[in-house]
């Protein structure tokens, strides 16, 4: 597999968008980027944009970015550029490689689940495909390697990893509105309980991204025994309640993206 020198952007809505401008600001020409959009008005500088899938032109990749549901209103005419020296990189939730091999059988089919922080390049992005040689996967990380942190992992996990890499900023957003709807009960000005609890949350994140110690070791060592930290800990470690909370919440969410994949299946 060459390096990826052209991409054709099929449905550039949020997160197709938010990926553009991750490549872009990390240095990628806005001409290695072609997109097929019918409602967007704008794109950055550069980037062609086109209403109808262009005839005559080969691209190295294909990002598929359509709605799910709208997979079977597309297939024919995206295949015919889905040569067998292309990568088709899809962020359909639930459509499994599977499907995507019977779609495009002559294309190398790769699943993608970032989330929208690759515009800033601080996404955990999952990759799946089947039997692809390490030296594809290292070409595809490659390219990957600007919206944040690329893995690839087993399809099996994908449902899972959609739950928690992909879906988690929503849940984490409900934390940080939530901490913020706390302090406001308690008599905090709203504007204010929100800027804080923000800012709050990025330095959390950015201190554990950046300690040899996890999650957990670092929750422990911000609480002193009797303090004020370990009263607000003790709440939510009470019978286990945050912990059975996410789990409940990502193993809905994990079967909501086993049934878009059943869906994609019996969709045509």
């Amino acid at each position: 597999m060459k390096q990826i020198e052209s991409m054709l952007i099929i449905g550039c809505g949020n997160m197709g968008g938010a990926m553009l401008d991750g490549w872009l600001a990390a240095g990628y020409s806005p001409k290695t980027f072609t997109v097929v959009d019918p409602k967007r008005e704008e794109l950055p500088q550069g980037v062609e944009l086109l209403r109808e899938l262009p005839e005559g032109r080969s691209f190295d990749s294909i990002l598929l970015g359509v709605k799910p549901q709208m997979l079977g209103d597309v297939v024919h005419d995206v295949e015919k550029l889905a040569g067998p020296d292309v990568v088709m990189l899809s962020i359909l939730a639930g459509v499994q490689l599977d499907t995507l091999a019977e779609r495009f059988p002559r294309a190398t089919n790769v699943r993608v689940m970032p989330n929208l922080a690759v515009a800033l390049g601080k996404a955990p992005v999952a990759l799946a495909a089947k039997d692809l040689p390490e030296a594809d996967q290292a070409v595809i990380k490659t390219f990957m390697d600007p919206l944040g942190t690329p893995e690839w992992i087993d399809e099996s996990d994908f449902d899972l990893v959609t739950a928690l890499a992909g879906s988690g900023p929503g849940f984490v957003y409900r934390f940080i509105d939530a901490l913020a709807k706390g302090a406001t009960a308690q008599g905090l000005p709203a504007d204010q309980a929100e800027r804080l609890a923000v800012a709050m949350v990025e330095g959390a994140s950015a201190l554990a991204a950046d300690s040899p110690h996890n999650a957990g070791e670092l929750a422990r060592r911000v609480a002193s025994p009797g303090g004020v930290t370990q009263a607000g800990l003790d709440v939510l470690d009470d019978g286990e309640a945050i912990n059975k909370l996410m789990e409940n919440t990502l193993a809905t969410a994990r079967d909501r993206s086993l049934a878009m994949a059943e869906e994609a299946r019996s969709g045509d």
